[in-house]
């Protein structure tokens, strides 16, 4: 571990430990094979990824169309160009115009015997289904949403859980060219409605009920409220999915009908069809927080999400058809489509639904041994119960076929990779990866060429410029190594979203991703990359990052020192802006206050807090300490897993959090209401 100098502004702990490190003499390595396809293609001689990443990005054109050629994407028409390069960033460009092709023709490639999707959950028995099988529920949907008026563009959505059904309703809205989004149950109503009307789907698929945490959880009520507000919606399908659809009772649930009807309005021996659709054609529509304002509608295209997608399970990924991967999330996150995008490669996915600790803590590495599942898909969060749990699967379990272990949705903390590898393989890769929904895939990512640093990402993707910029004095972006500074993405990629859903002037999408520092994407992300390794330090949101005193760190910093030092007293933190202003509101002074929660058994008092005071400082420095520290009862979270420091600094500075459909625990946000603020003199 070695401190690098950081010009003065914050002294982030870098742990450059290796703790992987690739294989060579593989030879099944997609992504060695492809720098030499390139180097015999273009007469060159690469012999780094670090070098096949520049080249991918400098000539970002040739680069996709290489990816075009290589991953066989299925169209009807090809390609006139694959991009204008004379076109910025901020242009958003048009990606292979001319061609036709359908996204759902491209995930059924195959129509063999190749197990394609095995389903598991709380209290349900493992189902699989082959790719043929696939092939054939899809084109009954199809035929039956055909039957039902639904044409190309219109927008199929599901209040659903992540389960086989949802996979093949998205699969054949995508074959007609119709849109999906979905949210998953444990959505309020609220939150649904604060999505889908802004859309104004014309079918909505949803369930009776389900289970989670070892309870089993009505859904029926919140279903009826959320159609009875979407006004244009002219169908509505409910799925048993807990009950037997003799005892599921929707009569008074508006123009519903069960899942069973649904398909009898369509027909065995219609041909699945793949409408040819541009390459542009939207796909997906995803949803941005909406912890501070409406959730913003971003529009993803098929093609961009196709290529995206393809290009990080197959090359990143060295995904073959003999894996299975298993990503543990709902259909409310674009992991979700991350993951059934992994069929385009014909590998097997594994869906699951409901908590991921019952009935057993080890239910996931159950599931490993007995599917013989290659790839674990999971979170900071999700990892740092297990190790509260102290779970030891390298001594519990045989795991010997596991040998990727992804993460996201929040930094991953160095002492989370020391529980990976000394509790739960010691030998696999441990992929740290970021990017999002707004370019529902990875700017940063897993890599089979680049060795695993403790507390690093490996490297940046191929064809996604990121880097690290700060704005100098003359308000220019510069690229900075070793120092903490904004995510950006330097040129055009093809998963950008086209568009964002009633946008149609494109001010949101500008002042979402290019207001904040010219000419660049702006991803939102405060992060740090190193210059020695390429790899990068992930140090929270940008708009969380604090600043007391003119100094700038991120939220993610303090909380790892407080998992990695305090994980028996400290069950959870949240780090937020404490704002004072001047009397005439011209000028403030930022304090940092952290709000910890405590472990049963545990309060703060005078010593914990001085000792956290201590560990912070040794850790990283005296700037980091914050000004207050706070007993509260509970943290408040998104559904998709994300701590709300934003929400937290608007409510401790008077303000209303209006859209509160977005969070999972929204009475914690009552907790911070009128909180009285001890004392900052003499701080």
């Amino acid at each position: 571990i070695k401190r690098l100098d950081l010009c003065g502004e914050s002294d982030v702990m870098v742990c450059s430990k290796v703790m992987w490190t690739p294989d060579f003499s593989v030879k099944d390595n997609n992504m060695i094979n492809f720098m030499q396809r390139i180097n015999k293609k273009y007469n060159l001689a690469l012999q780094s990824y670090d070098q096949l990443w520049e080249w991918s990005t400098k000539n970002y054109a040739e680069f996709w169309g290489e990816v075009w050629d290589i991953m066989e994407i299925v169209h009807s028409t090809g390609y006139v160009k694959v991009v204008d390069v004379t076109k910025k960033i901020t242009d958003n460009p048009e990606w292979f115009s001319g061609a036709r092709i359908n996204y759902a023709e491209n995930m059924l490639r195959y129509d063999d015997d190749k197990v394609a999707i095995l389903s598991a959950g709380e209290g349900r028995n493992i189902e699989s289904l082959s790719y043929k099988e696939l092939r054939i529920k899809v084109a009954l949907y199809s035929s039956a949403l055909r039957k039902l008026g639904i044409e190309s563009g219109d927008r199929v959505v599901g209040y659903i859980p992540n389960c086989t059904d949802a996979v093949v309703i998205m699969l054949a809205a995508a074959s007609i060219g119709a849109i999906w989004s979905s949210t998953s149950p444990d959505f309020g109503v609220s939150g649904v409605l604060d999505r889908f009307q802004q859309i104004k789907p014309k079918i909505i698929f949803s369930v009776d009920a389900v289970r989670y945490n070892n309870k089993i959880h009505t859904h029926l009520d919140k279903l009826r409220q959320v159609v009875n507000g979407l006004a244009d919606l002219q169908s509505v399908v409910v799925i048993p999915f807990v009950n037997n659809m003799e005892s599921v009772n929707i009569d008074d649930i508006p123009k519903s009908m069960m899942l069973s009807s649904f398909l009898q309005t369509g027909s065995t021996t219609d041909r699945l069809q793949f409408e040819q659709l541009p390459f542009n054609h939207p796909l997906f529509i995803m949803y941005s927080s909406g912890t501070t304002g409406p959730p913003k509608c971003m529009v993803h295209s098929a093609g961009g999400t196709l290529i995206q997608h393809m290009k990080e399970h197959i090359l990143h990924g060295n995904m073959m058809r003999s894996d299975k991967i298993l990503y543990y999330t709902t259909t409310g996150w674009m992991m979700w489509n991350w993951l059934v995008g992994a069929l385009s490669s014909g590998a097997t996915i594994v869906l699951y639904d409901g908590s991921p600790f019952q009935p057993k803590a080890n239910v996931m590495f159950d599931l490993i041994d007995s599917l013989k599942i290659t790839i674990l898909g999971t979170s900071a969060k999700c990892l740092d119960v297990m190790e509260k749990y102290k779970l030891e699967p390298i001594k519990t379990h045989n795991l010997s076929t596991l040998h990727t272990v992804l993460s996201t949705g929040s930094p991953l903390a160095g002492h989370q990779y020391d529980y990976v590898y000394n509790n739960i393989k010691a030998d696999v890769l441990l992929g740290s990866i970021t990017g999002g929904t707004d370019i529902i895939s990875c700017f940063i990512g897993q890599n089979w060429t680049v060795p695993v640093h403790r507390g690093e990402l490996q490297s940046a993707n191929l064809g996604m410029s990121v880097a690290c910029f700060l704005e100098d004095e003359e308000g220019n972006a510069i690229q900075v190594y070793d120092k903490p500074a904004e995510l950006v993405c330097t040129v055009p990629f093809p998963c950008m979203p086209t568009c964002f859903w009633n946008d149609d002037s494109g001010e949101l999408y500008r002042n979402a991703y290019f207001s904040k520092l010219p000419g660049v994407w702006c991803h939102g992300d405060y992060c740090m990359q190193n210059s020695q390794t390429n790899g990068f330090v992930m140090l929270g949101r940008s708009d969380a990052t604090l600043n007391p005193n003119g100094v700038r760190f991120g939220t993610s910093e303090l909380y790892s020192v407080i998992e990695s030092r305090f994980k028996e007293e400290i069950n959870d933190s949240v780090a937020a802006a404490y704002r004072k202003y001047t009397k005439d509101s011209t000028s403030y002074t930022e304090n940092v206050i952290l709000f910890l929660k405590m472990a049963d058994g545990f309060s703060l008092d005078m010593k914990l807090e001085n000792e956290i005071r201590q560990q912070i400082r040794a850790q990283l420095t005296p700037r980091h300490v914050p000004a207050i520290l706070m007993q509260v009862q509970d943290i408040p979270y998104t559904i998709s897993g994300k701590k709300v420091e934003m929400a937290v600094t608007q409510i401790l500075a008077g303000m209303d959090v209006k859209h509160k459909g977005a969070f999972k625990n929204p009475e914690a946000l009552e907790l911070y209401k009128n909180i009285v603020i001890p004392s900052l003199v003499d701080l």
